[in-house]
Parts: C-alpha cells; sequence; structure tokens
C-alpha cells in the first residue's frame, strides 16, 4: 500500500489512549499494510497505528531474523509479564536521533484480535517482547522514554531537540 509519515514528537497524539477496536475490516487491513510497509521503511521491529496519526489501538511487530513474519494486533493487552527483566536500547521514528536502554519483562503473553478478527494468545520472548510492549505503551499514550529517571528523560529530550 504505502508508507505513512510518523508524526513528530511532540504531537499531543502521542500522549493520547488509542481508541479500540470493534471489529477487524478492510480498512483495519490496509492500516496494517500502511503500518507494516512504514514499519519496513524505517527500518523497525514494531509500529503502533498512533504513530502515524491513526488513534486505533493497532499494532505489528516483526522481530524475526528473516522478517516476513509480522503480528498484526488490535486491542493488544498484556496478560502475563516475567519478573526477569531484559535491557534493549529503544528508539522511536517520533523522535529521531535519540535512543534510551529501556529495561523490561524478558518475556509477556499477550492477548490480542487477530488479522482474522479472533482472540489469540501469545507468548513471547526477547526482543518480540520487548517490542510488543514498546508498541502497548504508544497505545495508552505513553513513551519508551517514560520508563526513564526524569534526569535522564530530560537529558534525552534536550538532545532530541539539538539533533532535529
Amino acid at each position: 500500500m504505502s508508507v505513512r509519515r510518523c508524526i513528530p514528537w511532540p504531537d499531543p497524539r502521542l500522549r493520547r489512549v488509542a481508541a479500540p477496536v470493534d471489529a477487524i475490516t478492510d480498512e483495519i487491513r490496509a492500516i496494517w499494510t500502511d503500518m507494516i510497509d512504514t514499519m519496513e521503511a524505517m527500518p523497525g521491529v514494531g509500529l503502533a497505528a498512533p504513530q502515524i496519526g491513526v488513534m486505533l489501538q493497532l499494532a505489528v511487530v516483526d522481530a524475526s531474523e528473516t522478517r516476513g513474519q509480522v503480528l498484526r494486533m488490535a486491542n493488544p493487552v498484556i496478560l502475563h509479564a516475567s519478573v526477569t527483566l531484559r535491557a534493549h536500547d529503544e528508539a522511536s521514528p517520533n523522535l529521531p536521533g535519540v535512543r534510551a536502554r529501556i529495561e523490561r519483562p524478558r518475556a509477556v503473553t499477550v492477548r490480542f484480535l487477530n488479522a482474522d478478527g479472533e482472540w489469540e494468545e501469545r507468548d513471547l520472548v526477547g526482543l518480540w517482547a520487548t517490542s510488543v510492549q514498546h508498541q502497548i505503551d504508544h497505545l495508552q499514550g505513553r513513551m519508551y522514554f517514560d520508563h526513564l529517571s526524569k534526569v535522564k528523560r530530560d537529558m534525552l529530550l534536550r538532545r532530541a531537540r539539538k539533533a532535529s
């Protein structure tokens, strides 16, 4: 379909909670296709609809080595998270030029409405789990840097302003 523009921070939509999806329609599938195209063009391992200005609870993730194993999710919710944490450098196309090391649960169980309109549960580990948590944060109006201390967050945002 097409690569969409990622809205720049501090666009207020990035701080809003996205609306739930009622049903998987052709329109929803088209948005997912655009999201996948956009994710691949970045390149990245995940994208949430609010990042492209679509205020729906939609996310895509592909953390596979070979790509082409995209997980399309509507209304994703984390049911369980491991107590073991994993640190990973995270970034966002909405705030280019900066990244931060974030610790998140190493494994999660996520429940979501899949591309067939059915509820599905998946156990995800490593980068898959990190990316799903990152995308769910976007759907809830949070950014990865919200996991940092105020001092580190302020430093990151100052660096981002200088980079732009």
